[in-house]
């Protein structure tokens, strides 16, 4: 192979691997670079919690749902955007009164159905139009309901700086619940990355993503777990065989998480989402997997007690 490039350097033809090599390193700078900058502000919005955090979610899922959308309609989908959106919004907004939640999610629900498919009784062409209307409500199901769990989670008790002689900073119980995903996922795929990239040999679904190997797998499962005992275990008092089991449930939900994105992007015929995080695509690449996690946390938390 070196031979083969120097040959083709010295006949002027150009470098092709050192120009891929080049691009590779670039890409993994950017990523780096951009997780530098949006992690900590993920982590402060996840701290203060409340009607903040419902600002940062309700960001998220707006940017998300136009890149789905902007997806959909690239392979020739027509959902109804306004209902998705006020469908995911009415989950955020639910999971904000969770004593009314489940009357505010009853009638929100009922009206969706009920004003949805009198919407595409208008369109003269009906081509498509039951996956139209199926989309419609299945896109607020994948972002907005997943989004709301982050809501849930949190709440809006707020951290408090305790003297006993020196300052220490306490954090609420959810906030603990909200490290566990998102360090258990982020964990997970960094890991997941550059195991399977220098490691990787055996596919984990090539039809899919020919990129996930189960090398990358089995790394970032390292990492799901202890991060699931670091945030878990003391701060939160639970046991640590179900905190193993609680690493291994988040990767696996990332994994799935990230599988799913990956199926929507083959059948829109999309390399990313969008170009919103440099070196990771659209805002949708990066939290595919949280999407997923958050919702087993969330339960998790429900059976042992937030």
């Amino acid at each position: 192979m070196q031979g083969a490039s120097k040959q083709n350097n010295e006949s002027g033809l150009p470098d092709t691997t050192s120009r891929e090599t080049g691009k590779k390193q670039q890409s993994v700078g950017q990523r780096w670079l951009t997780a530098l900058i949006v992690i900590p502000i993920v982590l402060i919005f996840a701290g203060i919690g409340g009607w903040a955090a419902f600002i940062a979610v309700a960001f998220v899922v707006t940017t998300t749902m136009l890149e789905l959308h902007n997806m959909l309609s690239h392979a020739g989908y027509r959902p109804i955007t306004w209902m998705s959106f006020a469908l995911s919004f009415l989950f955020l907004i639910a999971a904000m009164f969770p004593l009314q939640r489940l009357v505010i999610l009853e009638v929100g629900l009922s009206c969706a159905l009920l004003i949805s498919f009198p919407c595409f009784f208008l369109r003269k062409d009906l081509n498509g139009v039951v996956a139209d209307w199926a989309l419609t409500l299945a896109v607020p199901l994948y972002l907005g309901w997943s989004m709301s769990f982050f809501l849930l989670l949190r709440g809006y008790e707020l951290p408090v700086v305790h003297f006993p002689g020196a300052a220490w900073l306490i954090l609420p119980r959810s906030c603990w619940w909200l490290l566990v995903t998102l360090l258990g996922v982020w964990g997970f795929d960094s890991a997941a990355f550059f195991t399977g990239r220098y490691l990787g040999r055996h596919k984990l679904a090539p039809h899919i993503s020919p990129g996930k190997t189960w090398e990358g797998v089995a790394g970032g499962l390292v990492l799901s777990v202890l991060a699931a005992l670091l945030f878990s275990v003391v701060p939160l008092g639970v046991p640590w065989y179900l905190a193993v089991l609680l690493g291994v449930l988040v990767g696996v939900a990332a994994v799935v998480g990230d599988l799913g994105e990956s199926l929507i992007k083959r059948q829109t015929h999309v390399k990313d989402s969008g170009q919103i995080m440099p070196g990771h695509g659209g805002l949708l690449d990066r939290i595919d997997s949280l999407l997923f996690a958050v919702v087993v946390v969330y339960l998790f938390a429900l059976l042992v007690g937030l």
